[in-house]
């Protein structure tokens, strides 16, 4: 199953579960319109192809003691495959990298790093971004305020 065979029910199906992940089979069944095992058997199906890759928790950042997000930008010396791959392997072990993609443009990558405080963002940058082989430059903005977060897909 890929995204072009998604159908009306398939795609209902992906909307309520990305509005609320913990949605009894039951509930959802009713919200689709069929009965809890087809809904059941359709959620199988799309977690089999890859279409839903998990579940999980939104946790506030502010909440957990976590309200600094710094928005990275970095470019590399050579965009080369080993320097590519350095890179990926280094922050994906990183737990203060939540998001990194790698860019068209001006910059290399673009990542969010969480951090407690400026201090500990200075930490990171410093004992772990900073020593890292084949960066040619690191550009850091601080976000003010989060306007709008969501994991929600616009599915049509």
């Amino acid at each position: 199953m890929s995204a072009t065979d998604l159908d009306a029910i398939g795609k209902k199906i992906i909307r309520v579960l990305q509005s609320d992940g913990k949605i009894l089979m039951s509930d959802l069944a009713d919200k689709v319109g069929l009965s809890a095992s087809p809904t059941a058997r359709r959620v199988r199906l799309l977690e089999d192809a890859g279409i839903i890759k998990g579940y999980t928790a939104v946790i506030d950042q502010d909440a957990v003691g976590l309200p600094i997000s710094a928005f990275v930008s970095i470019r590399l010396e050579r965009q080369v495959e080993q320097n590519l791959e350095r890179f990926a392997a280094a922050v994906s072990v990183w737990p203060e990298v939540v998001d990194c993609y790698l860019m068209t443009g001006q910059r290399d990558y673009l990542m969010r790093i969480v951090s407690r405080d400026l201090q500990a963002y200075d930490h990171f940058l410093t004992t772990k971004l900073a020593r890292l082989e084949g960066i040619a430059s690191i550009e850091t903005s601080l976000a003010l305020r989060q306007v709008k977060r969501s994991e929600v897909l616009p599915i049509g």
